[in-house]
Formats: structure tokens, C-alpha cells, sequence
């Protein structure tokens, strides 16, 4: 079975490069056709050799495994790019035989005489060879930028978010959410190091972490503690766990956000006070029998048992289905992570991957008096590409409605 699947998804690559070697060159040039054919299996010969890597995890081992595969990154981008130009390539060729067809019908009909103005075409090969080279050019250019985008510091977003019912102790309230660190081969010590001076320096009351850590491996876990103990803030910072941090190892990952001088809400509450006013740090856990948008109500029950009456509740919670379950509770806030914002957005016709996991892909949320901010995450999972759904960090600011 794993090697069926391993040739699906290596098929798109073979039949691409067979077409193109047999179409891009000019048979009127054979000198070309020769450079034409070279190119080709030179470029695809080097962007496909991680597939030896890819194949024997996939054949002997699993498929996420911890070590690092050399140019995963370009990998990924040039296994896309090959799957979009091979719609493409499909589009086209069924478009030329429903062309063809049109035309032969059209002479077929005796009332339509042929046109004696000369005109000018493209002939099929001159036309799939430049839409080819601008494709790959675009591609390249994209690939590039998701590459880039991946590894960089995160934005900072700055948003006020207003409560009719919020305390006039937390107004003003200065919150930092931080999410979806990942530490693992695409998230290493030195990138944690300035994520954490970029959050110190934004001076926050308090830092909220929704989740996911650490990305599978353990060994990484000692890297995110000396990382992390330096990040501080007034209220201090509180956590939850995610489901990579579940993967990881919870005994692991546990006793690594402690040692980092964290406080770790599990299916529990975490009080504490500004200005006279309690603030009840809601944490659940993420579900052994998750479900698409769980709505959790069993956990945050449990959890938002120990908040004292009166308190004004913030839900942490990794997986943004939560807010389906706080909302009629009347939890005012929920903070959420896990989707990344699907790591590839599609701006101009407003989609993104993530939508084919939860309905609360990114930002901000309303629902009745209560709201939802969902995380784009700071690292990445798998893939490491993100296309038009940068990093991010988010400073909340809690603010009373007059």
C-alpha cells in the first residue's frame, strides 16, 4: 500500500517531465532540442533527488520522521509547482482536443467559408514552451518567498479587542499570544532566542501560549528551555498543550515548560489579579478523540469548574473548534492556534488551505459576546513554506466598552 501511494504521488512528476521532453523541444532545431532535453532532466534530476530520502522513510519507516531531509523546503515548492503545471499541462491538452474538434466541425458546415485575412498564431509548441518558462519563473519567484517567509520573525499584529463586561482592573490589559512554536528541525535555538527577544521587547502584562511547542522530537525540548526561560512578563506566562506536543511525549514537554518557568494549565484554571480584578486563565487540553471543529464541552466544563464566580475568563485552548463550545458558556475570550492559517493563502480569491480543517483558519472571530482570536502560528509542520500567511505574534490589548 505505501508504495502505491508513493507512486501516485511521484507519477505527476514522471509524466511531466516525458510530456515536456517530448514537446518543449523544436524538432527543426536538433542542436536545441538537445539543450532543450539536457535542461530538463538535469532540472528535474536535482529537484527530485530528495525523493530517495522521502521514499525510504515512506517504504522502511515513517513518514514524519525527526531527521532532516536535505532541500525539503525547495522540495515541497518544486513537488507543487509539478502538481499545479500538470493540471495545467491536462487543462491544455484537453483544450487542444476540444479545439481540434471545433475546427472539424466547422469545416464540416458548408456555410462557413474559411477567412482570406492572414493571421498570425502561436503554434502549440511555441505556446507551451513560453506559458512553461513563465510558469516556472512565477513559480520559482513564489517558492521563494514561501521559503523565506517560513523561517523569518514573525509579524507582530496589534489589535484592541472591547468587553462590555471586562473589570476596570484588566482595562488596558496588554496580552501576548504566541502559538504553534514548533522547536524541531525548521525552528532551531538561535530562532527561538529572537522570537524571544522580539515578544520581551514588546513589553506585554502577560504572555499566552496556545500550544504545540515542540515539533515530535524530544530532543528538542532542552533547546526550547533555554530559549524560552529568558521570556518574561509582569502576570507571567501561561500554557497549554497542543496536539505535537502530545507527540512529542506530555511527561517530556511538561516538565520542559515548567523548567522554563511556565505555568501550565491542563483542563485547569490559573487565577491571577490586576488592579483588584481576577483574571481566570482557562486551560483545556487537547482531545485524545478529536473531531473537525470539537467543540471540547466536556474540558472546558472541567476546567472553568475552578474559576471563581465573578472572574473574567480567557479560554486557552490549541484547537479554535473550542470557541463553539465557550461561546454558549459565555467565555468572553478564546485564544487558538493549530492551523497556521494553512500555510498558503490564495489572497485574491480569499482561500486558505486551513479551510479544509476548521471553519476559524485566522484573526479574529465573533460570536454573540464572545470572541475568538485564532493564531497564524510562529513555526510550521511538514511543509516548510508559507505563501502569503506570514508568521505571527498577536498583542491584544483588552479594553472596557464605555
Amino acid at each position: 500500500m505505501r508504495l502505491i501511494y508513493l507512486l501516485l504521488f511521484i507519477a505527476p512528476q514522471v509524466l511531466l517531465y516525458l510530456y515536456l521532453r517530448e514537446r518543449l523541444p523544436d524538432p527543426t532545431n536538433p542542436r536545441r532540442a538537445r539543450l532543450v532535453r539536457g535542461a530538463l532532466a538535469a532540472v528535474f534530476a536535482v529537484f527530485n533527488f530528495p525523493w530517495i530520502f522521502v521514499a525510504s522513510r515512506v517504504l522502511f519507516g515513517s513518514v514524519w520522521g525527526t531527521g532532516t531531509i536535505p532541500y525539503l523546503g525547495p522540495w515541497i515548492a518544486w513537488q507543487l509547482m509539478g502538481w499545479g503545471l500538470f493540471g495545467l499541462v491536462a487543462l491544455y491538452v484537453i483544450g487542444w482536443v476540444v479545439y481540434g474538434f471545433v475546427i472539424r466541425m466547422r469545416r464540416r458546415d458548408p456555410t462557413v467559408r474559411p477567412s482570406d485575412s492572414p493571421t498570425v498564431r502561436l503554434t502549440r509548441r511555441q505556446f507551451l514552451a513560453r506559458a512553461t518558462y513563465a510558469y516556472a519563473g512565477a513559480g520559482a519567484a513564489l517558492s521563494a518567498y514561501g521559503i523565506w517567509s517560513a523561517y523569518r520573525l514573525p509579524d507582530v499584529t496589534r489589535r484592541t479587542l472591547w468587553f462590555a463586561d471586562l473589570p476596570a482592573g484588566l482595562d488596558g490589559l496588554r496580552i501576548l499570544h504566541l502559538s504553534d512554536v514548533h522547536a524541531g528541525i525548521h525552528m532551531r535555538r538561535h530562532q527561538m532566542e529572537a522570537l524571544v527577544a522580539q515578544a520581551n521587547a514588546l513589553r506585554p502584562d502577560l504572555i499566552l501560549q496556545t500550544g504545540d511547542m515542540i515539533d515530535i522530537d524530544p530532543a528538542y525540548v532542552p533547546d526550547y528551555v533555554a530559549a524560552f526561560r529568558a521570556l518574561q512578563a509582569p502576570l507571567g506566562v501561561v500554557t497549554c498543550l497542543g496536539n505535537h506536543d502530545h507527540y512529542t511525549g506530555v511527561h517530556e514537554v511538561v516538565n520542559g515548560v515548567r523548567e522554563a518557568g511556565q505555568v501550565l494549565v491542563r483542563d485547569s484554571t490559573h487565577i491571577v489579579e490586576r488592579g483588584g480584578a481576577a483574571l481566570a486563565l482557562v486551560g483545556i487540553d487537547d482531545p485524545e478523540d478529536w473531531r473537525f471543529d470539537d467543540p471540547q464541552e466536556r474540558e472546558i466544563e472541567v476546567a472553568a469548574h475552578h474559576a471563581p464566580p465573578g472572574a473574567f475568563r480567557i479560554l486557552l485552548a490549541h484547537r479554535p473548534g473550542a470557541f463553539d463550545g465557550a461561546a454558549p458558556r459565555g467565555i468572553p475570550l478564546t485564544l487558538s492556534g493549530h492551523i497556521h492559517g494553512g500555510q498558503i493563502y490564495l489572497p485574491v480569491i480569499g482561500w486558505s488551505a486551513g479551510r479544509l480543517i476548521t471553519k476559524y483558519v485566522m484573526g479574529h472571530f465573533v460570536q454573540g459576546n464572545s470572541q475568538l482570536y485564532v493564531s497564524r502560528g510562529i513555526g510550521v509542520v511538514g511543509v516548510p513554506i508559507r505563501i502569503f500567511v506570514p508568521p505571527e505574534v498577536a498583542l491584544l490589548e483588552l479594553r472596557r466598552t464605555v
